[in-house]
């Protein structure tokens, strides 16, 4: 069984410590062979609780230091302060998350969506948001980016972790006709796909939505859907005909 957790970071965010965590080095098998962090999941609840456990240790903090929320696809954000019980937060709706206390390490769960990390490290805020489709078109992003500036960041930066990428992103041309109602210019988030229907190019979306926003942003070029050996990936399990799937997640901490 693979033990050693593999951790994507990038530059942009230093010196804040972050990480975008494959599938590797968890405790899960079957389905969910990997870290699962997803409570959500059919997957078994103490499994579970050992993968998060060692994405806690690996961003430095006790396993009840990790933050997270009941992620919803919505554009609510949570910010954490000094007195706030994370196990509490856990089942408050919303999918962002911003703190300017040290030592909370704040996470997203994805499966095809996109993790996005925020940081000011001059101002010491933090941020992670899960944006998915939805949560993206309904203002997550700069919701979060709001949130953050509330707690005084003036310099943001964002990385949007692994999320489904265009060339296996086919929708339907009523989930495109919902983002050109918002802006006619988006259609060139669209291009033609082989079955002739149109392909989303969710990270420069995101990518878009960040930058509008004043925050210096980058993507890091993972594509969950494409790489079954580091990813979970929501549409490739529900291609395959799987029961289930795992749950990815990115973590930022101060």
């Amino acid at each position: 069984m693979q033990t050693t957790i593999e951790i994507l970071t990038q530059n942009l965010l230093s010196p804040v410590r972050h990480g975008f965590f494959t599938r590797k080095g968890g405790a899960s098998s079957g389905l969910f062979a990997g870290l699962n962090c997803g409570r959500g999941s059919s997957d078994q609840a103490e499994i579970v609780a050992i993968n998060r456990a060692r994405v806690a240790e690996a961003m430095g903090v006790a396993p009840g230091a990790l933050v997270t929320v009941n992620q919803t696809h919505s554009a609510d954000v949570v910010t954490v302060t000094e007195g706030d019980d994370p196990a509490q937060l856990a089942s408050r709706p919303a999918d962002a998350i911003v703190t300017n206390v040290p030592g909370r390490a704040l996470a997203v769960l994805t499966a095809d969506c996109q993790p996005i990390l925020l940081a000011d490290a001059q101002a010491g805020v933090i941020g992670a948001a899960h944006a998915g489709w939805k949560g993206a078109l309904s203002g997550v992003i700069e919701a979060t980016v709001g949130a953050m500036q509330d707690l005084g960041a003036t310099r943001i930066r964002a990385v949007i972790g692994p999320t489904i990428s265009q060339r296996v992103y086919e929708v339907g041309e009523d989930f495109m006709d919902e983002f050109l109602a918002e802006d006619p210019d988006w259609h060139r988030f669209f291009t033609g796909g082989p079955n002739g229907r149109p392909m989303f190019d969710l990270p420069s979306y995101g990518l878009m939505r960040l930058r509008d926003a004043g925050v210096e942003a980058e993507w890091i070029g993972h594509c969950t859907y494409s790489d079954p050996q580091r990813f979970f990936s929501y549409r490739r399990a529900t291609h395959e005909g799987a029961a289930d799937y795992g749950r990815l997640i990115s973590a930022i901490v101060l």
